[in-house]
Order: C-alpha cells, then sequence, then structure tokens
C-alpha cells in the first residue's frame, strides 16, 4: 500500500495565511525607508505614481509607489495618495437653519417677541435660541394675553421696534384670534399655532406616546393630560416633554411656521 502525497505540512508558519500589508497615504514629512534600496527620507512630494524622498543630507530621490514597496518604523507598508474625502456637512443648529461658527450674541434688538407663557418662551430657546442669538432677538413671556392690548400699547411699536406674539390655539372664532385681530398691525404680527396648549406643539412620538389625550372641554387641559397619562403633576409632565425635544423635528409643522414668521417679522 502506498501512502498519499499530501504535500508540505499545511499547518506550518511557511505555510500559513500572510497578514495584508497596511496601506499608508502620503503625507508631508513621513519619514520611510524605500524596501529594495534601503534609501530612508521624508516625503517631500508625490505625483504620477512615484513619491519624492528627501534625506537627512538634503539628498532626493523618485521611487514608484509599488505595493510592499517601504518599510514604515521597521514594517513593510505600501503608500498610497490620500483619498478624496466628501467636504464635511455644514452644521445645523437645532431649528435646522446653518449654523454660524464663532459668531458672538448681536446686541439686542428693540424688536421683541413675546409668548404666553414660560413653557412656550423655554421651548422657542430651547429649538430656536442659537438663530435668536445671532438676530439679536429677545424672547419675553406673558402670563397670558388677555390684557395683550395693553402690553402692546406699553411697548409702543413703531419703525424699528416690531413686536412678534405668538398666541396658543389661534384658530377662528375662537377669543385668541378676537384679541389678535385687534392689535394687528404695521408694526405688530400676533400668530400662533392650533394646538390647546404648547405641549400639544410637540409631537407625541417624540415624547413616547401614541396621541395626546384628549381632555373634556371646560376641564383643565394639563391636569387632564396628567390624569391621563398617570403623571402626578403638570411640572414632571413639562420635565419629560421638554427633555423629549431635541430640534426642529420632535415639533408639529403649526408651531414652526409660525415661530419663524414671527423671526422674519421682527428682523425685516
Amino acid at each position: 500500500m502506498h501512502s498519499r502525497d499530501y504535500g508540505r505540512d499545511v499547518l506550518a508558519p511557511s505555510a500559513r495565511a500572510r497578514p495584508p500589508i497596511p496601506e499608508i497615504e502620503l503625507e508631508p514629512d513621513l519619514v520611510v525607508e524605500d524596501a529594495t534600496s534601503g534609501f530612508c527620507g521624508a516625503v517631500v512630494a508625490s505625483e504620477h505614481g512615484g513619491v519624492t524622498l528627501e534625506d537627512r543630507h538634503g539628498a532626493r530621490r523618485l521611487f514608484p509607489l509599488e505595493p510592499g514597496g517601504f518599510l514604515l518604523e521597521g514594517r513593510r507598508v505600501t503608500l498610497v495618495r490620500p483619498r478624496r474625502r466628501a467636504p464635511a456637512a455644514p452644521a445645523r443648529t437645532a431649528s435646522g437653519s446653518l449654523a454660524v461658527a464663532g459668531h458672538r450674541a448681536r446686541v439686542a434688538r428693540a424688536s421683541r417677541i413675546y409668548v404666553e407663557g414660560l413653557h412656550d418662551a423655554t421651548l422657542v430657546e430651547r429649538v430656536w435660541g442659537d438663530d435668536l442669538r445671532v438676530e439679536g432677538v429677545v424672547v419675553e413671556s406673558l402670563d397670558g394675553i388677555d390684557d395683550l392690548a395693553g402690553v402692546v400699547e406699553t411697548f409702543r411699536p413703531g419703525p424699528g421696534r416690531r413686536l412678534g406674539v405668538l398666541v396658543d390655539h389661534l384658530v377662528a372664532g375662537s377669543k385668541e384670534s378676537r384679541i389678535a385681530a385687534s392689535v394687528t398691525g404695521d408694526h405688530v404680527l400676533v400668530t400662533g399655532h392650533p394646538y390647546i396648549d404648547i405641549w400639544q406643539a410637540v409631537k407625541p412620538a417624540s415624547v413616547g406616546i401614541a396621541a395626546w389625550p384628549v381632555v373634556p372641554r371646560g376641564q383643565p387641559w394639563k391636569e387632564g393630560v396628567c390624569r391621563a397619562l398617570g403623571v402626578s403633576e403638570p411640572a414632571e409632565m413639562w420635565r419629560r416633554v421638554l427633555a423629549e425635544v431635541n430640534d426642529y423635528g420632535d415639533l408639529e409643522v403649526g408651531l414652526l411656521r409660525a415661530v419663524e414668521h414671527l423671526i422674519d417679522f421682527v428682523t425685516a
């Protein structure tokens, strides 16, 4: 019986797969050694498939960019030309506008934006804060809009001193719409969103709920929402809502459109 010749030992070190030779991108002053000649120098130029090295005495030699043709710190490497990198996307603010790098906050304009309450002001700052600082627009909160006519009279709007007001639940036939119509003029713009409260302008999915609960008319809306969702008090619910707002994508279009309109108006 003749034994079959299986050739060299497949487990022998020489038969094992060799690790791939790493590729190193060319960069100025990278010090390498030509594997064939032993010439060692720093990269000073590269073109047409070759690289020029300069040794410590100032002598220069051109070498082809061949696979595994160089040694870097004693390890064989393949030098390659730098790969083209896609330009970095411009940074965006939470509102989706282009971020202005290194910009100091502008001195506040005489024009202002008023919102109904502290929650409204906090949410506007959360999403549009960077834009407002660049534009020099201050947002102030009111305690409701029942006395909006008096607020407008005290503000004394005029050329270069515009007033924008953001109103909750601004729908046709509502008390809010009648108040808005009574003060709107050339230098005053009252706009708003259709939601009962600023909470509702945050997308339910962002808060982790299927939909905002329906609260019967005549009942306080925030307290009704808390009862339906099993939250102890409005302050706790508001913290949860605000924590989930990262950028404009977490807000309903109605609020986005209203705030952008106000910013354009007071900065025109």
